[in-house]
């Protein structure tokens, strides 16, 4: 039997990441160089000169004086807790599948249940902004798909109580700079042939038009495909190891 190649795919260990993050410095000098990749440069007047406050750990534009922290602007602003606390988060609640509760980051974070609570709701926010910006591009697979257990009683497969229906968009592996991108737009039931639906609209607003969009489910997602891409060859059907994979990303999601 073939290993699941979502489940396998590789990571960043614990050790690995303590020794690159581990102190308040690496995280200090991690966070400038992801915000200045090419050296500071003053968000008032843009002039590269500058120096370095000590004490204070802030930018000084040598031009207008403009003091900027490297935390201002981010989520980490006006927080009392240290970088590396705020990193050891973001690795703790991206590394499961099923995320992690905010009484579990206060035992491991050691801080308060409020404060563990805040933390993960803000690096979840800011999760869900960044993925607004950057909409799918490049092969993209459309199908409909539905959230929730077996009921006692009840029925299993489309229509059985207590699933949730929803349209999910995958980016295809074959995609160039594949980065696994997925967005899933709830509904009150599969409705192909509605393009004037909000999970319709949420589905097109999220797929950049130039992308070629494919479809592994009933012919009727032919006019999806139409209606959210602009290429003329919007492929009826996907080959079978994009199924699969399409496949393997809804079996995480619903787990």
């Amino acid at each position: 039997m073939g290993k699941n190649t979502v489940q396998f795919q590789p990571g960043l260990s614990l050790p690995a990441f303590l020794e690159r993050y581990g102190s308040e410095e690496q995280c200090r000098a991690a966070l400038v160089q992801q915000r200045w990749p090419k050296g500071f440069s003053c968000p008032e007047c843009g002039h590269l000169g500058h120096c370095r406050l000590q004490g204070r750990d802030v930018f000084q534009c040598n031009r207008c004086k403009r003091q900027v922290s490297p935390t201002s602007g981010t989520v980490f602003a006006e927080s009392k807790l240290p970088l590396r606390t705020w990193f050891l988060a973001m690795y703790l609640l991206t590394q499961n599948k099923n995320g992690i509760s905010a009484l579990s980051l206060r035992r491991l974070l050691g801080v308060s249940y409020n404060t563990a609570w805040l933390v993960k709701h803000k690096l979840m926010q800011v999760m869900v902004e960044r993925d607004a910006e950057r909409p799918l591009s490049g092969e993209v697979q459309i199908d409909d798909a539905y959230w929730g257990g077996e009921r006692h009683g009840g029925g299993t497969g489309r229509g059985s109580p207590g699933k949730t229906p929803f349209v999910a968009a995958v980016v295809s592996p074959t995609t160039p700079d594949f980065s696994g991108s997925t967005r899933c737009s709830a509904t009150s039931r599969i409705r192909c042939t509605a393009p004037t639906t909000p999970c319709y609209r949420s589905t097109c607003s999220a797929i950049c038009p130039s992308s070629a969009i494919a479809s592994i489910g009933a012919l009727s997602w032919r006019r999806w495909c139409r209606a959210c891409s602009t290429r003329p060859h919007a492929h009826p059907r996907c080959p079978i190891g994009s199924q699969r994979w399409m496949c393997d990303v809804g079996n995480q999601e619903r787990r």
